[in-house]
């Protein structure tokens, strides 16, 4: 019997990112970063 369930929750960062061309701020999660989904605005 599990006690509590557990929950994943996703790694979110608020960062800018490319969105249309435009910068904007948005959270983010750390694995659609890794794999390149998301164009960071720098």
């Amino acid at each position: 019997m599990i006690a509590t369930k557990r929950r994943f929750d996703a790694n979110l960062q608020k960062l800018r990112i490319l969105q249309n061309g435009v910068a904007v701020r948005a959270y983010v999660c750390t694995r659609c970063l890794k794999a390149g989904k998301v164009q960071r605005a720098l």
